[in-house]
């Protein structure tokens, strides 16, 4: 009987095939001798010597003899061909083996053609054949006799050119058995009734005598090869063994007689021998045939084993004896002695599962699944059902295993809600580990798994799941934002930093750690663009705690001059230390960027920058990166520098970096023209900020600086800016200058006069008088705007008098009406003024006399000239030409003028001799006749006049000039 360990199931679904008479002889066991299978067909060798091919519905095809008088003992078919081979024999002559192709029958018989006859030697002994075997390529045959002896024949049966034999084994027990094991060495299993041996046929070994593998034989028909592993199977009562080359292999306990043994795939088929049975019945019996109950006397039990997974796939006891067991077409064929035929089928794989789901053999599943080497998704089908059914045991842990198994093919969310209710943290933990390895998580997932991390409160685990190598297996910005909202930021930036996330790191360090320094120290190592992206971000908070390095920081960037910092890195053994995030850190840090290695890998770091190895004492150590902070710094990388402008804001309630940025800036020599006018102008709002503040111990040297600003003629400072800033300022040493630089001199100097500052409105007149003479009326009216004014300025009036009078800036009337609207000016004020202008009134009245006196004697004399012109002859004296200076000769033309000419170098002809003028005064006549001409053409437009009577300040003057050039001459407009 089996082991308690062995399970019992029905895998093979039995039914009976009928067989006709009409399809020829039955299969009692007295009615054929032999029986085999073939890929097509199955052959039944008769008594008489015929051989019956049948289908597989048991139908005769075809019947012929292949031995005249000899029964059919062994029929073997060649595999994956058309050959077949019989062996016949009698005990009065030699066995006879015959070589058949079954594809070439002969033309008049139609039979299969035989191919070769080869007589069996046994040394002319006549014993029983009790096995035959051959190998795949029919290149050996086998035979073994009931004497002990082995007969090996070799040669080419196909195309019969002879054959070779030789007795290879002469013992003293019965042969039960022969298997081939074919390979590059080619051995052949002897089973005998008292041993197994092993015999090198072809090959390395061959000719040498056969070699004991057990000292224990086997019964006839008990002992087969495997075709899966090649071993060969030996059935005996207590056990299947198997047999290699090397010995004894692994055994199968199962208890029981057995008289037959075959193979189907891995199952392992054997026959029981009858077992007498009394009234009571064994379970489970299966009744074939049977008359009555009274039949019931002797019983045959037929077995199928699976010895790998030690299952009993079908067992059933039959009334009548068994006489054959083959496979064929993965169907398993046994005939009683009375003649019947079972056909016994395997049922489906999902058949088999659902009989082991039944008895809850999940274990049993999973090892059948995987030995059928069945599709993932259909083992994890199995794991599944096996933890829902361990779940429901409350095995939680053990339930878990086989979610874990099943996890590519099952919804994660009906697993995570099972042990969030019954809050299995740990074993949830497990599974949604899990689920990231295989990369299933969702962003829930993540945020699950670290809820549950801070839970348990396992930081472990969290800085495991977040430093684990490979590609990522969760979403890094859940992961994240779960580290800083659980309380892990060193955690979150850790993962961060491994993901070349800067921002997000930036972001962990001051917003959560509040490390400014070391996010400063992060910012400095981060290329240019990046850089500058967070140093932006966190400007005012960066410019609050790490003011210096802040502010160089963007001094670098906005110059044009930023460059990544590189610090030292060395490498350092130390101790395994408790499992911790600043452990980590080899040595106390003693500055930011010590610190910020501690913490996370600097940017050009390695984020693999500690590995664990064992020292040469085999201590388990930890290789750290360890930096030196130095000032190097990393090759250039060229970027766009932004406008100065962008970062202004950033400044806000930090005015000494603001002024240090801006001065930084404008020292630059490649700032741009248009940027100098913004740093300019903010830098000089910022010094006046500055001068103004609550402390004001250094105003005066602000205001300096302002000022020194405004006076340099290089620097691009708007005018209407400054002016705008130094009035809000009260700045008026600002906006003087900035008057003056744009020629605002009367600005200015009423600036002092609304301020009434006298003095320095004196000062103003005596600096830009010269260049704005208009001041100096200005000056009259104010220094005798009052009496106080008067008395500070009384010695400037009589220069400012003097420079009205020279410059004609005021008519003495004009004087004596400002000076009459004044109550504080007297006459003593304008003695000297008016004195020396009736002076100098008489003077011009005489000194026109004088002209008008020459102008008549002029006119007179002009006039006499021309009456003698007119009326009394010419005398001409000129000895040379006026033209060439050579002599004069005739003809000479003389003018009244008193010029003489040649007449060649006049170019005239005689018909021109009434229009020639003189070349000499022909200019001077021109220019006369156009300005008479222009007198003419002035004298017929009035509005000419009129327009320049309206524009004149002085337009008694006006009109005397226009009476000069004749616009009143009524005669002249009307020749």
């Amino acid at each position: 009987m089996a082991l308690a360990s062995w399970k019992a199931f029905r895998f093979f679904d039995v039914n009976e095939i009928r067989v006709s008479a009409n399809d020829g002889p039955s299969l009692e066991q007295d009615s054929f001798s032999c029986i085999a299978a073939s890929q097509n067909n199955i052959f039944v060798g008769a008594q008489d010597g015929s051989l019956r091919l049948l289908n597989q519905s048991f139908k005769t095809v075809q019947t012929f003899k292949v031995h005249d008088s000899s029964r059919v003992a062994h029929i073997a078919p060649v595999p994956n061909s058309s050959y077949l081979v019989t062996l016949s024999e009698d005990l009065s002559n030699e066995p006879e083996l015959k070589v058949w192709a079954l594809d070439k029958p002969e033309k008049k018989t139609g039979i299969p053609k035989c191919l070769c006859t080869v007589s069996v030697q046994n040394g002319r002994r006549q014993f029983p054949v009790s096995a035959f075997a051959i190998l795949p390529d029919l290149s050996q045959v086998a035979v073994g006799f009931a004497n002990g002896s082995v007969t090996i024949i070799r040669g080419d049966f196909i195309h019969d050119r002879g054959t070779k034999q030789r007795t290879v084994l002469d013992g003293d027990e019965p042969i039960t058995a022969l298997e081939f094991r074919p390979g590059s060495t080619t051995s052949l299993f002897i089973g005998t009734t008292a041993r197994i041996l092993t015999l090198v046929i072809s090959g390395k070994g061959q000719g040498q005598p056969a070699r004991t593998l057990d000292e224990h034989g086997c019964a006839v028909g008990c002992m087969i090869r495997n075709p899966q592993t090649k071993d060969i199977l030996v059935a005996r009562d207590d056990a299947i063994y198997s047999y290699t080359l090397r010995g004894r292999g692994a055994s199968f306990a199962f208890e029981g007689g057995k008289k037959a043994v075959s193979t189907l795939r891995d199952y392992v088929m054997f026959v029981s021998p009858p077992e007498t049975q009394g009234n009571s019945q064994a379970a489970p019996l299966r009744t074939f045939g049977a008359r009555n109950g009274n039949d019931l006397y002797s019983t045959t039990k037929f077995t199928i084993i699976d010895p790998d997974l030690k299952i009993i796939a079908h067992a059933e006891t039959l009334s009548s004896q068994i006489s054959h067991i083959f496979s064929a077409w993965q169907v398993v064929f046994l005939i009683t002695q009375d003649g019947k035929v079972f056909r016994y089928q395997e049922k489906s794989f999902s058949q088999k599962l659902e009989l082991l789901y039944q008895r809850d053999y999940y274990v049993l599943a999973i090892n059948m699944a995987q030995k059928e080497s069945v599709d993932p998704v259909q083992q994890n089908i199995i794991f599944r059902k096996y933890g829902d059914y361990l779940y429901s045991k409350g095995d939680y842990d053990t339930a878990m295993q086989q979610y874990l198994r099943a996890i590519d093919n099952t919804e994660p969310s009906s697993i995570i809600r099972k042990f969030l209710d019954n809050q299995r943290i740990q074993n949830l933990i497990d599974y949604l580990e899990e689920l990231h390895e295989h990369g299933k998580a969702s962003s829930d997932h993540t945020t699950l798994l670290l809820n549950c991390y801070a839970k348990l409160k396992d930081v472990e685990k969290l800085e495991s799941f977040i430093r684990q190598p490979g590609e990522l297996k969760f979403d890094l910005d859940t992961a994240i934002a779960m580290c800083r909202q659980g309380g892990y930021p060193d955690q979150a930036a850790f993962l961060a930093r491994k993901h070349d996330e800067h921002g997000v790191v930036v972001d962990v360090l001051i917003e959560d750690l509040r490390r400014y320094p070391e996010a400063m120290a992060y910012i400095l190592r981060l290329e240019p663009t990046l850089a500058y992206e967070n140093g932006m971000k966190y400007a005012t908070i960066l410019l609050e705690h790490v003011s210096t390095d802040e502010t160089q920081f963007l001094i670098d960037y906005y110059t044009g001059t930023f460059r990544t910092k590189k610090d030292a890195i060395v490498e350092q053994e130390t101790p395994v230390a408790q499992p911790g995030y600043a452990s980590r850190a080899t040595t106390a840090a003693t500055t930011a960027v010590q610190n910020l290695a501690s913490l996370i890998p600097l940017p050009y770091m390695s984020t693999d920058f500690m590995k664990s190895s064992t020292n040469e004492e085999g201590e388990k150590v930890i290789v750290s990166q360890q930096v030196v902070e130095t000032v190097t710094e990393d090759e250039f990388v060229a970027y766009n520098v932004p406008k100065p402008r962008t970062a202004f804001a950033a400044f806000v309630d930090h005015p000494d970096q603001f002024i240090q940025f801006l001065e930084a800036c404008i020292a630059f020599p490649d700032i741009a023209d248009e940027d100098k006018k913004d740093l300019y102008g903010t830098l000089f709002e910022m010094y006046l900020a500055k001068a103004n503040s609550h402390e004001k111990t250094d105003a005066e040297e602000w205001l300096k600086k302002a000022k020194a600003l405004v006076e340099q003629d290089t620097v691009p400072l708007s005018p209407s800016n400054v002016l705008l800033l130094s009035s809000l300022a009260d700045f008026n040493e600002g906006t003087k200058l900035v008057k003056e630089q744009q020629g605002l001199y009367f600005d200015i100097f009423r600036a002092y006069t609304s301020a009434h500052d006298t003095e320095g409105a004196i000062k103003a007149l005596r600096k830009y008088g010269p260049e704005e003479p208009q001041l100096y009326p200005a000056a009259l009216a104010y220094f005798t705007s009052s009496s106080s004014i008067l008395k500070e300025s009384r010695s400037e009036i009589e220069t400012v008098l003097a420079k009205i009078d020279a410059e004609r800036l005021m008519a003495p009337l004009q004087v004596i009406q400002a000076l009459s609207q004044s109550s504080v000016a007297d006459m003593g004020l304008i003695k000297s003024y008016l004195s020396k202008t009736v002076a100098k009134e008489r003077e011009d009245i005489a000194s026109n006399k004088r002209l008008v006196a020459s102008y008549r004697a002029d006119s007179q004399t002009k006039l006499a000239d021309l009456t003698s012109l007119n009326a009394g002859p010419t005398s001409f004296s000129a000895t040379r030409c006026s033209a060439c200076g050579t002599p004069l000769d005739l003809p000479v033309v003389h003018f009244r003028c008193k010029h003489s000419f040649h007449q060649r170098c006049l170019n005239v002809v005689d018909d021109d001799k009434e229009d020639v003028e003189c070349p000499v005064c022909a200019p001077g006549n021109a220019t006369l006749k156009a300005i008479r001409r222009a007198q003419v053409d002035s004298a017929a437009r009035p509005e000419l006049f009129l327009d320049a009577i309206a524009r004149s300040r002085d337009r008694f003057g006006t009109a005397a000039e226009w009476f000069g050039r004749g616009v009143m001459d009524v005669g002249t407009v009307g020749e």
